[in-house]
């Protein structure tokens, strides 16, 4: 099957630019599958982990959020962050979910708590994706699951 192109592009860099087998991304009502010369679409993306698959070889990304469209065999992810799963800092995603945990308790305001809350979201999308994938370098199973600590 002919790949299709994938282009992942933040506000500040362009991600990836490829052309690919698979996509599996985290859509707003759950995972979205991609193969080439998939219907047009257009959808919102929720903090979670990117799949590519090309030449047998898988890549992992996570995105923060943003919207994907599929249009004539191109899919365009715009996401609000994006990063490879090799460029990620556990500890310093660790550390921003422990933050993101004390500001949802001390909230004072609906805008506090729910920026809060999109950090929380953000932080675990990033510690799923590292904890998934040395699972999987170790030889074990990965889950589906991000931590709740």
């Amino acid at each position: 099957m002919a790949p299709m192109k994938l282009e992942i592009v933040t506000a500040e860099r362009l991600v990836y630019s490829e052309d690919v087998d698979v996509l599996v991304a985290p859509g707003i009502e759950g995972e979205l599958g991609i193969l080439p010369r998939h219907a047009p679409l257009l959808t919102v993306l929720q903090p979670g982990e990117i799949r590519v698959s090309k030449d047998g070889k898988e890549t992992y990304m996570t995105v923060s959020g943003g919207f994907i469209e599929v249009m004539s065999n191109t899919v365009t992810i715009l996401a609000d962050t994006a990063e490879r799963v090799e460029d990620i800092d556990a500890e310093r995603a660790e550390a921003a979910f422990k933050r993101a945990q004390e500001r949802i308790s001390s909230a004072v305001s609906e805008m506090d708590l729910q920026r809060a809350m999109a950090s929380l979201k953000r932080s675990q999308a990033r510690i799923g994706v590292v904890t998934r994938r040395r699972r999987q370098q170790r030889g074990e199973r990965p889950t589906q699951q991000p931590p709740t600590q």
